[in-house]
């Protein structure tokens, strides 16, 4: 009996560990779904490589990627790509909700991932990279087929700079296209001539895995799929597997807040500002606390954005000619090269005209006016300064009256203003005689009879 009952456990032990009980578990490993909403930035890649992590350390079985982005920094995309290509866990990205797209950099995203799903009305594409400097200088397109080959050479001869971005960019989607089985063609024809698709084309064209009304309906079509990971093959059971929701902390939420370029400009704007109100006015330390903080958040924002160090010099510059105007008599000159030195500066602040980045025309025309403003005041305050009345100073004292208070020897001691100073006069001057100044020599005032 004894006997019989160890052989018996010995069976259910061997069951247990065999691997036709492993999609138990996996039925019931978790699926975690996370959001992305708005242009691919450095908050991005922090929230996903985040997620994933979570998803690691819970024993995830995959990372449901929602997507809903018009593009974004390269610099974050290829860093979401890293990590999405070395994830132990899968990831499946889906351009959700309905009218969802996943353009630009949601292109490279999406051909990335282990799976590419899209709902109903979403579309993807236009994945060309675009020219980065001075806004408004032509995008870096490379040209549509040339029609003959003579002019092939003209077109790189145009933009060169523009045609490497546009092949690095071209190879770049065709070669995560060729690592998952996906249509590399088309790829690349949304890299060189911006083309897009809707979702149900994608599904056509093998560009996307399938099209799926919402994230249940993704996990149902998804369950018993297998998927090639970089340690192996893994199959999915996510037809009844728990959903857990990726939630940004705070530290995200500020990431994602002040990783603006507009908002970071305008921080430096004022802390700067309220740093030189606080340098001129020493003692009232409200200005110098919140300039220092501004400035501060506002240097922080700018690391992690692409940044031209020549535009932020420039904004520095600007804001030093503005303040020097309030202190050198230019007649408006230094004001005028301030303004038009800060509102270089701050067009030319983001090195990328990625859509969803760079500082808006009115933002800039906004500061400009009020540094104009801040100018045209200051002048206008001098001027007026210059035409009042002296009413302070030593200046003010000439042909004032007083009266001797003790007066020996063409020296002694008047009362001027209410005030006791040394005088010098006539000999014949006494004490009680009515005077009046005539001028000051080294703190002597020379005085005459009234």
């Amino acid at each position: 009996m004894a006997r019989a009952l160890c052989r018996l456990l010995c069976v259910l032990a061997l069951f247990t560990c065999s691997p036709a009980a492993w999609p138990q578990d996996a039925a019931r490993a978790p699926v975690l779904v996370m959001e992305i909403d708005g242009a691919i930035s450095p908050a991005s890649a922090d929230d996903l490589r985040r997620g994933l992590a979570l998803a690691q350390r819970h024993a995830a079985q995959l990372l449901v990627l929602q997507l809903d982005t018009p593009g974004g920094l390269d610099t974050s995309m290829r860093g979401m790509i890293r990590d999405i290509l070395s994830s132990a866990i899968p990831v499946a990205t889906f351009v959700a909700p309905g009218g969802a797209r996943a353009a630009s950099a949601g292109t490279f995203i999406l051909y990335a991932s282990h799976v590419a799903a899209m709902t109903p009305a979403s579309n993807l594409g236009a994945a060309t990279p675009v020219a980065v400097g001075m806004p408004g200088s032509p995008p870096a397109t490379a040209p549509h087929p040339p029609a003959s080959g003579a002019s092939a050479p003209r077109a790189a001869e145009t933009d060169p700079l523009g045609t490497k971005r546009v092949s690095d960019a071209a190879a770049y989607i065709r070669s995560l296209a060729q690592l998952r089985g996906r249509n590399a063609e088309w790829g690349e024809k949304a890299v060189r001539e911006a083309v897009s698709l809707s979702s149900a084309e994608a599904l056509q064209l093998k560009v996307v895995d399938l099209v799926a009304t919402d994230v249940p309906d993704l996990l149902r079509q998804l369950d018993g799929r297998e998927l090639r990971l970089a340690a192996g093959t893994q199959q999915l059971h996510t037809r009844d597997a728990p959903v857990v929701r990726f939630e940004q902390d705070w530290r995200s939420r500020l990431l994602a807040t002040i990783a603006n370029p507009s908002l970071a400009l305008l921080l430096l704007t004022v802390g700067l500002y309220a740093l030189v109100f606080e340098f001129s006015s020493p003692g009232l330390i409200a200005p110098g606390v919140i300039g220092a903080i501004c400035v501060l958040v506002a240097l922080f924002a700018l690391q992690l954005l692409p940044v031209n160090y020549a535009g932020l010099a420039l904004i520095v510059l600007g804001i030093g000619f503005l303040v020097a105007e309030a202190f050198v008599p230019s007649v408006g000159v230094l004001g005028v090269g301030g303004v038009i030195a800060f509102a270089l500066g701050a067009a030319v602040l983001i090195d990328s005209d990625s859509p969803g980045w760079g500082v808006p025309l009115w933002l800039i025309a906004v500061l400009s006016l009020a540094s104009a403003a801040f100018v045209l005041g200051v002048v206008g305050m001098a001027a007026r300064a210059r035409r009042r009345p002296v009413v302070t100073g030593l200046a003010t004292l000439a042909n004032a009256t007083g009266e001797l208070v003790e007066f020996a020897g063409g020296e002694g001691w008047a009362l001027v203003r209410g005030e006791h100073w040394r005088v010098h006069g006539p000999e014949w001057l006494q004490a009680g005689d009515a005077v009046r100044v005539l001028s000051m020599r080294d703190g002597v005032l020379e005085v005459a009879a009234d």
